[in-house]
């Protein structure tokens, strides 16, 4: 017998309902634990990559190609024209001013100076003649044999043989100069870059052809060449006439050759909307071994630091940016206290500059030579004066003559953000006070964090920035990453590499 059951009547099994609690309050526990530990990973930025700052050899270069050329090129031409009859030197000849180069035949043109000087004569003659009549015709006059009007004849030929002597003379000099013009010599001292006829050729005189003639040879002085380049419009207002260059060509890859820049070319040049300006690079080739036409890559020197602080552009920003900068390093918002007074101090500074133009310092301008964010506080010379005249051992007029004297070699440098008028030295020897540029780094202090700093930034690369002040050497630095600021900012690093705003 089938006996069939429900499903409210099947068997069902037995479970306690405290261990499953249990077993889920445990499960629950973990992962909120590996949830914690996942969003605290999120929320915890990466360790900033620091840097130290380094003393390095710093140069400023613009680069442009071109082509060596002769710095002076002649095209040799003839006065004669007709057939080549010798010519005397070959491509590569070096040659003197004066050197006889080729011959052209002198046929017609010794015909027409034969004739000039036989025409000469006869003026020469005939002018004789018109004046021993002229001297008779004088006396027969005074005799009364003649009239006045056959004396009057007498003197009129002989005014006419004066007029044919002074032409005859002028035939005869333009006679002997085409002469000379079929001997064809070398305008210059230099070398034959180009041979364009040879022994035959008829040749054409520039004088009596209307499409100038034929060109016999090109001579240049190749002691002296020159490398025209074009420099872009946003380099060339940085170069100056007589600035060092150094050109490098292919064929000899193991050495440069030293120049100066002779000339920036007023004229721009537009090419695909891209302007440019030729700039003029001569060098010595008394060697000989520079030639016409090689490919040539020069670099003008605008400024170098043998021995410069220098930190890598993508640490420092503006100071407006400093905001975003801490952003993305993580710094507190409180640690942001800088004023931009502070670029002002640095500048005096770094001039010298120790009182304002009333000649005795105010009350608080020396303390403000310790301003925050500046770390090691001034110079120990500058603490010492400091120290002085707070302890009133320095007078007025020693501060107003200690003024005078800095201004001498600075200038005047007046305080204020993004300013300045002088060009004294730094105190490393480097770029003016008035040239260096306000800057922001974030310099690790000694309990780790990071905090920002004031700098004065002088010459930049592509990679490195001068530190005229702020920074002393062997302090570490975080590097600021590109993308983050442009999030922040919109914009990237305005102390991006790749141009010198500052003086050299």
């Amino acid at each position: 017998m089938i006996t069939l059951r429900s499903h409210s009547e099947m068997p069902r099994s037995r479970w306690t309902p405290g261990v499953l609690g249990r077993t889920g309050i445990l499960l629950s526990v973990l992962l909120l634990t590996l949830a914690g530990c996942a969003q605290g990973e999120a929320d915890q930025a990466p360790a900033p990559t620091l840097v130290e700052a380094g003393r390095q050899y710093l140069e400023i270069l613009v680069e442009a190609a071109g082509e060596l050329e002769p710095l002076r090129t002649v095209e040799v031409m003839s006065k004669a024209s007709g057939e080549v009859i010798e010519v005397l030197v070959d491509t590569g000849d070096p040659v003197e001013m004066g050197t006889l180069l080729a011959r052209i035949d002198p046929r017609d043109v010794q015909n027409d100076f034969n004739q000039a000087e036989a025409d000469y004569e006869v003026a020469v003659e005939r002018l004789a003649i018109a004046e021993a009549q002229l001297r008779r015709s004088e006396s027969l006059l005074e005799a009364g044999v003649i009239t006045e009007q056959e004396h009057e004849g007498r003197d009129l030929e002989y005014a006419n043989a004066r007029a044919a002597l002074v032409r005859a003379e002028t035939s005869q000099e333009l006679a002997r100069l085409r002469l000379a013009d079929v001997t064809i010599r070398s305008p210059l001292t230099g070398t034959v870059l180009q041979k364009n006829v040879e022994e035959g050729q008829v040749i054409s005189s520039p004088a009596g052809n209307v499409s100038g003639g034929t060109v016999l040879l090109t001579i240049a002085d190749l002691n002296v060449m020159q490398v025209r380049t074009l420099v872009a419009e946003a380099d060339v207002g940085r170069i100056e006439a007589q600035m060092p260059a150094t050109v490098s060509v292919d064929a000899f890859q193991d050495r440069s050759f030293r120049g100066a820049v002779e000339k920036i070319e007023p004229q721009a040049v537009i090419e695909q909307s891209v302007v440019n300006f030729p700039v003029i690079v001569t060098l010595d080739n008394s060697e000989g071994i520079l030639r016409p036409g090689m490919s040539a890559n020069v670099s003008v020197l605008l400024a170098e630091r043998p021995d410069a602080i220098t930190l890598p552009n993508n640490a420092i920003v503006e100071f407006d940016e400093m905001a975003a900068a801490a952003s993305v390093l993580g710094v507190p918002e409180a640690r942001l206290n800088l004023d931009p007074s502070v670029f002002g101090e640095l500048r005096r500074e770094l001039a010298g500059v120790v009182a304002d133009a009333g000649g005795s310092p105010p009350e608080g301008d020396v303390d403000r030579l310790d301003a925050p964010g500046r770390g090691e506080g001034p110079p120990p010379a500058l603490r010492e004066l400091r120290e002085r005249i707070q302890a009133g051992e320095v007078t007025p007029e020693e501060i107003q003559t200690m003024r005078q004297q800095a201004r001498a070699r600075a200038g005047d440098v007046p305080g204020g953000f993004g300013q300045g008028g002088g060009a004294g030295a730094g105190r490393r020897g480097a770029t003016a006070a008035s040239d260096g540029r306000p800057g922001i780094v974030f310099v690790q202090a000694e309990d780790g964090q990071l905090a920002p700093r004031p700098i004065l930034v002088g010459v930049t690369d592509w990679s490195n920035s001068e530190i005229l002040a702020g920074i002393e050497e062997g302090e570490r630095v975080a590097l600021i990453a590109v993308a983050a600021l442009q999030e922040e900012t919109g914009q990237g690093f305005r102390f991006r590499g790749g141009f010198m705003p500052f003086g050299r």
